[in-house]
Parts: C-alpha cells; sequence; structure tokens
C-alpha cells in the first residue's frame, strides 16, 4: 500500500512513538487524523504540518469518539485506508505488596482496558470504515491493499518484568488478537500487523533519572542506547509498503531480552 495521498488514524499521534508516525506519514505525501487526549500538543502539530493532519481529541477506550475521528478522516480526505495504534500506558504495581497487600484491581484493568480493549475498539471501527469503502467501490483488484492496521505491542508481552502484570498481560493480548485478525479481514485486503518495540526514548522516559537511563541503555546489545521514535516510525512505513507483512509480530528492540 502506498502511503501518499491515502489516510490513517494515529492514535497516541500527539507525543512519543505516534508523533514520530504522524511525521513519518505526513512526510510521504499522507493525510494523518491525530487522535490523541492532548489537545494542545494534537492542536500545535496540525498547525506545524498543515492541510494533511487532523485532529481529534480521543479516548480510544470510547467507541463513541474514535468513531468520530473516523468520521473526521472520512469527512476530510474521503476514506480512511489505515491505523496505527500507539496509545497506551504503563501501569506498573506488584500483586502484592510489602505488608502482602493486594494489588489494586483497578488499575490492572484499567492498563487492560487501554492497551488491549482500546486496540480492539480502534481496529473494529477502522476495519468497518475500510470494509464498506471496498463494498462500495467498483472493480476492486485481488490481492491488492485495501487497507492496514497495525498496532503496537511490547517486548514486555514476552519478557514480562515483575510489577508488569498489568503492562505485560495486556500488551501479550495485543499480539494474541493480530493473527485472528489477520485471517478475518484477510477477505477485505486488510492486513494486520503489531510492533513490539524496546525500550525507546519517549516523553515517557523523560522522568527516569540519568543513572536509570544508563543502567536501560547497558541492557540493549546492539545499538547501545535506547531506540529513537524515527526508527519505530520507518517500520511502519515500511510495513505499510510491504504487501507481504501481515499477521506477524516484529520485535524492534536492539536485541534486548528483559530478566
Amino acid at each position: 500500500m502506498q502511503i501518499q495521498k491515502n489516510s490513517f488514524l494515529v492514535t497516541g499521534g500527539a507525543s512519543g512513538l505516534g508523533e514520530a508516525v504522524v511525521r513519518a506519514l505526513v512526510a510521504q505525501g499522507g493525510n494523518v487524523i491525530i487522535a490523541d487526549l492532548n489537545e494542545s500538543a494534537g492542536q500545535a502539530l496540525v498547525n506545524e504540518l498543515g492541510d494533511n493532519a487532523r485532529f481529534v481529541r480521543c479516548d480510544v477506550t470510547s467507541g463513541d469518539e474514535v468513531q468520530a475521528a473516523v468520521a473526521v478522516a472520512e469527512e476530510a480526505f474521503g476514506g480512511l485506508h489505515g491505523s496505527i495504534n500507539c496509545a497506551g500506558i504503563a501501569v506498573v504495581q506488584k500483586l502484592l505488596d510489602r505488608e502482602n497487600n493486594p494489588a489494586d484491581l483497578e488499575a490492572f484493568s484499567r492498563g487492560v482496558n487501554i492497551n488491549l480493549v482500546g486496540s480492539f475498539n480502534v481496529a473494529r471501527l477502522v476495519a468497518s470504515s475500510i470494509a464498506k469503502r471496498v463494498a462500495n467501490a467498483n472493480n476492486v483488484e485481488k490481492n491488492i491493499d485495501q487497507g492496514i492496521i497495525i498496532n503496537t505491542a511490547s517486548i514486555a508481552a514476552f519478557d514480562g518484568q515483575m510489577g508488569q502484570a498489568s503492562y505485560a498481560s495486556s500488551k501479550a493480548g495485543v499480539v494474541g488478537m493480530m493473527l485472528p485478525l489477520a485471517r478475518e479481514l484477510a477477505r477485505h485486503g486488510i492486513r494486520v500487523m503489531t510492533i513490539a518495540p524496546g525500550i525507546f526514548a519517549t516523553p515517557m522516559m523523560d522522568s527516569i533519572p540519568e543513572k536509570a537511563r544508563e543502567q536501560l541503555e547497558s541492557g540493549v546489545p546492539y545499538p547501545k542506547r535506547l531506540g529513537d521514535p524515527n526508527e519505530f516510525a520507518k517500520l511502519v512505513t515500511h510495513i505499510i509498503d510491504n504487501a507481504y507483512l501481515n499477521g506477524e509480530v516484529i520485535r524492534l528492540d536492539g536485541a534486548i531480552r528483559m530478566v
């Protein structure tokens, strides 16, 4: 699938990995709906990028808000061709605290709801929009991409650390739903892929002390540094372009394995 003149919904698109994806898509001539809760950052990005971008305040767990973002894409750009879901949170808590009190169930559920249920919510509404567009089109060629859904998991889906029960299980769920969705959506010409990033230099890392950051970097075999969001965005654009990538998860982590 080409990026130029096609339209993509990017959740979490106002900062971090999502912002890098937004910039990469617009740079290649794509249209982007930036779906995020951060209105000031999202609107500032739209003002910078121009007519190829729109901002919609969006909670990925809300069917109405995601549908509204899809509607903006349909109205502004004539349809939607894919989504890159970068919205997510990291819930850190042990099952038992030092006094053996149990973890907060609401916090656990919130992480799963945003990371996993939110990813499914975006996928279902984007896929519906694409499938309806394809159904209404004339002379749709077989084996020609009609859409792409890219979800963001994490290496925690495979190498979850202590205190990451909510985060790791939610990201493992994102990986687990990928193949069933890819198989189902194949008849519509829609591919489904997942990226599992390692430790990236995003705003989430800004609060970490320098010594802790250096320790994280030292754990990456090569290159011995945190990932650059632009490297994530490059993988996204390659996945969009490469039609034979479907139903697979790609680790983007510098060969790190968390212990």
